[in-house]
């Protein structure tokens, strides 16, 4: 059976039925992932910053041709033909823009002309105030619970404190906010509504579907773990990353530094040479990032190791020489259902807890 929709500001900004969001994960979500979440009633989005251009174009029109319905595509706001992807987007009338680091306010402004809704993923309160400003239509925020990169709060405290400081004197936010990190079911779902929420977006529970083209083997992997066996380590790139406890992983968080530096170093130029990316740009936001003060050299030698690490373990099935990266939530996932099953499945709890409570 069908559950009913279940309509907020979020469902009617990006068209969808229900308030469900499968993030832009890198090496997994593609056409087939993304269409069958738009055609389960959810939004999915395609992840870009792996693809080059071409393929993103490829993996566009392939997601046409699978679904009718809108979905999204993730960038990476400082990619070198950040513009070029943004023109690509608009020409094959993708419906979403949604950014792990927030874009310029002139690309937002691009974007939203030609009517595309722009979602950057934030960690802070003052990111969310920030974007907002600038013109984002939501913000997905994802607490220190999610998989990948991630920050030290937890959902529980980060999405009420977004949502307060985005709020007027009626306690309305501004634009709609999405919560991230610790969702898998129906009771998250109302959870994260009552806080003010009006959405959820969910990244390991996706890649743990029977439509994820993720290796079955690595899938199995995923499934045998329990709450405590994923760590957020520094060691894969040089910023927090919240992953599963592996053999590599130890042996990064235990190893030779010089060792690391050296992996860095092949897998930023593998990378580079994957996304068409030149070193000239790397080593300007390096350097950038470097009188920041948000990086050592050594973290941003580094961060060419994710991308390349995190295809030998999602790609290509290599558990004990890639990285998978995972939410906390992983302990929590025993099956493999497709999207349409898992949507189902959230909503009709989601539904079911809402008419258990007072009103």
């Amino acid at each position: 059976m069908t559950q009913p929709a279940l309509n907020t500001r979020f469902t009617d900004l990006v068209g969808v039925k229900y308030p469900i969001v499968q993030t832009g994960m890198g090496w997994v979500s593609g056409p087939s992932l993304t269409a069958a979440t738009a055609n389960a009633g959810g939004l999915g989005i395609l992840a870009s910053a792996t693809m080059t251009y071409d393929e993103l174009e490829f993996a566009i029109k392939k997601t046409k041709t699978l679904t009718d319905k809108p979905f999204g595509v993730n960038l990476r706001a400082d990619a070198t033909d950040a513009e070029e992807r943004v023109d690509l987007m608009i020409r094959e009338g993708v419906k979403v823009a949604s950014f792990a680091l927030a874009p310029k306010k002139e690309l937002i402004a691009k974007l939203k002309d030609h009517g595309l809704a722009v979602i950057p993923s934030i960690g802070a309160a003052k990111h969310a105030v920030k974007v907002a400003s600038w013109g984002a239509d939501a913000v997905i925020v994802q607490g220190g619970e999610g998989g990948g990169h991630t920050g030290p709060v937890a959902t529980t405290l980060l999405l009420p404190s977004v949502v307060d400081a985005l709020a007027d004197e009626t306690g309305k936010t501004s634009i709609p906010v999405v919560a991230a990190g610790g969702f898998f079911d129906g009771r998250g779902l109302i959870a994260a509504l009552a806080y003010g929420a009006e959405g959820v977006a969910m990244g390991t529970r996706f890649l743990l579907t029977s439509d994820s083209a993720v290796p079955d083997t690595v899938k199995q992997e995923y499934l045998q773990r329990g709450l405590n066996d994923t760590v957020v380590s520094t060691k894969v790139d040089g910023m927090p990353h919240r992953v599963l406890r592996t053999q590599l992983v130890q042996a990064l968080e235990s190893g030779s530094r010089a060792k690391a530096l050296v992996a860095a170093a092949r897998n930023a130029n593998e990378f580079k040479q994957l996304t068409g990316m030149r070193w000239t740009t790397m080593l300007r936001d390096g350097a950038s990032m470097k009188k920041s003060g948000e990086r050592t050299w050594q973290q941003i030698i580094m961060a060419g190791n994710t991308p390349m690490l995190l295809k030998a373990g999602l790609v290509e099935g290599n558990t004990e020489a890639g990285v998978l990266a995972s939410g906390q939530v992983v302990g929590l996932i025993d099956s493999l259902p497709s999207c349409d099953e898992l949507i189902q499945s959230i909503m009709g709890q989601a539904h079911a807890r809402l008419a258990a409570l007072p009103r």
